[in-house]
């Protein structure tokens, strides 16, 4: 059940974040379940050195989609998304 709860999410914060960098269009599911994912794994390792606390789940999503926005940026810098 955690696997699907962390797929579904992921999704949603990985498309919210193509929204933001506007490469929505040139996304699938796929690519927004794991720029999601990896990208909450890097907003929260972010947070942590930065020692920002995730003091709800509300400043955890945000976190987290910060994360995938900058995860996004680094594609778009290597080329990946443009």
């Amino acid at each position: 059940m955690g696997w699907l709860v962390t797929i579904i999410i992921g999704g949603i914060i990985g498309w919210i974040a193509s929204i933001v960098m506007k490469t929505n269009a040139q996304m699938g599911i796929i690519a927004n379940i794991l720029v999601g994912v990896v990208g909450s794994v890097l907003g929260s390792w972010l947070a942590g050195v930065l020692g920002v606390p995730a003091t709800s789940a509300v400043v955890g999503y945000i976190i987290s989609i910060v994360g995938a926005v900058i995860l996004i940026a680094i594609l778009k810098v290597l080329g990946i998304f443009k």
